[in-house]
This record gives structure tokens, sequence and C-alpha cells, in this order.
């Protein structure tokens, strides 16, 4: 029984000791070059899955993503006995809040308008909205949206949270559903997007979404890149309809060097820092799935394939 690591060299340095003391029993291999045995293999770490690795080796059992997200593997050409596992970590909820509370105060403040006055030797001051009169509004409300509405909380924001499924939060207007989603646009000048990406989620961010909310509202996407349709968040920004986005994910990435993102005048970009995961931290949530699957108990951030996440 052996783990087969495909990532990063930097990565392998810190997790290959923390396997080897804190789960000796099961061999760390670091690269399809060091395998000696396909078979032995029960466990792949990886963030993106080389063309048919699984009929390299037929009895994997479970793949952990060495990050956050497990999009980036094509599930539903999984074999359906083959689990997956997400990286689960307290710095990645941490991380989240940092940057969506700075989104969320640079979009609250202008801060797109001040950069760009800047940039015109212009100094001109533009009247202030109190926070109470600012409403936010967070989509996905898991560990990562609710991070960041408890941070949130402290400034004084209307807040309102938006999922698939009902949540109750206290303090937080909370929306469900297909036909809760037009109510939450409505009442929310703070947009900030945390979903996961999923079949329904792809490209949600579009011309109709941006028509719900209010003139004049900012968009804040932290989720995954391809949710956000760029043609249409241009369009909103150019007529006015939003008044400026601040992104950290897109698609593709890096963009071309002549995307309007890079020189848009509204637009704040910055290159998926959001969040990165934590390499020894990593580690741990990846050992504490192995120990899950190898003893038949609950498995730290298994994913359900019917979901995506």
């Amino acid at each position: 029984m052996a783990l087969l690591y495909l990532s990063s060299a930097e990565r392998a340095e810190v997790w290959r000791p923390i396997f080897d003391r804190d789960l000796p029993d099961v061999p760390f291999i670091d690269g399809e070059a060091q395998v000696v045995d396909a078979g032995a293999v029960r466990y792949i770490a990886a963030w993106t899955l080389p063309e048919n690795v699984l009929a390299r080796y037929p009895n994997v059992e479970m793949i952990v993503s060495v990050g956050a997200g497990v999009d980036q593997f094509d599930l539903a050409h999984l074999p359906d006995h083959v689990m997956v596992a997400r990286a689960v970590t307290s710095s990645i909820a941490e991380m989240m809040r940092d940057y969506v509370v700075l989104a969320v105060l640079a979009m609250h403040r202008e801060l797109p308008c001040y950069l760009e006055q800047q940039r015109s030797r212009i100094w001109k001051s533009r009247p202030v909205a109190l926070a109470k009169n600012r409403r936010v509004g967070i989509m996905g409300l898991g560990q990562l949206g609710r991070a960041a509405l408890d941070a949130l909380r402290a400034f004084g924001f209307p807040l309102a949270g938006w999922s698939r499924s009902a949540h109750q939060i206290a303090g937080v207007e909370t929306f469900a559903g297909k036909e809760g989603l037009a109510p939450f646009l409505a009442r929310t000048d703070i947009l900030v997007c945390l979903l996961p990406l999923t079949d329904e989620t792809c490209n949600i961010l579009d011309a109709t979404l941006f028509a719900a909310l209010p003139a004049g509202a900012c968009l804040v996407h932290a989720g995954r890149g391809r949710q956000l349709d760029h043609e249409a968040l241009l369009a909103a920004l150019d007529d006015g309809r939003l008044a400026a986005a601040y992104l950290d994910v897109t698609e593709p990435e890096p963009l071309p060097v002549d995307h309007p993102f890079w020189t848009h005048p509204s637009v704040v970009l910055t290159p998926h820092v959001a969040t990165i995961t934590d390499f020894a931290e990593g580690a741990y949530s990846a050992i504490a799935s192995i120990r899950g699957h190898r003893a038949g108990a609950a498995i730290r951030g298994i994913v359900d394939r019917s979901q995506g996440y």
C-alpha cells in the first residue's frame, strides 16, 4: 500500500518527512519514475492527473487533492470506486477571510477610482458612504463564506448569503436555490462570489446576474475563473451597471497580455492569491483523509461526487 505523489518538488520536500514520520507504513513515492510496483499504489496525491494515470495504477482507491479545490479533476469520468478528498486546512479559511475583507473594503471605499485618479495625477475626494448603508452579499456559505461573514460583521455592513441549500446564520439574511437568487441580488451592493465550480455555477456571473444587481454595485470574485463571463462583466462596467470589480480568478490564468482586465480602470486584478494551501497543513490533511479511509471511518475532505465538491 503506497501513496503516489504527483505535484511540485517544493511541496514534496515538506510532505515527505511528515509522511515518513506520521504515516510510515504508507510509502511516499515521489513521481512515477520511482514506482516499482504499480499494483501497490492505493492513493494518489496531485493537483492535476496525468492522462490515463488510473489505467497505470489499477488499484488506486482514493485521490487526494493537494489543494482545497477539486474542480480540476474530471469527476464524472473517474471510476465510481475511486474516492476524492480535498485539502481541509484552517489557513485556507483564514486567508480567504482576509482577502474578502480587503476586497470588500476596497470596493466600499472606491479604491479603483482613486487608483485611476492617482495615475492621472488628480487630487479629488468623493462622497463616503457609511458601511451601514452598503449591503454585502456572499455567494457560497461553506467554510470560506462563513469565515468571511464573521469577519465583516465588525464593520457594520448589512450582510446576506446565498447558496444552493438553505442555511441559517445569526445576523445574516440568507437565501437559497434558484428562487432565492433574484431577491438576494436585489439587496446586494457588493457581491462576493466564493462558490465552488459545478455545472450549475459555471458562467453564473453573467449579464442576467449583473442586471439583477442594483445599479452601481461591485463584484468581488474569488471563486473559480470559469464562473465569470468576461464580456458580460466588461459590458456591465462600461455601461455603468457595475461600478467596479475585484478579481482573483480568471479563465484562463494568466490572462492574455492584451486582455482588457489588465488595464481597465474599474478592475483590480490579483493572480489567484486569495488562498494558497500551506504545504505542511496540506500534508496533515492528506494523512487524515488516508487514515479515515484505511479505518473505514469518516474521511476528511471527502467529495460528494453528485454535487461536485
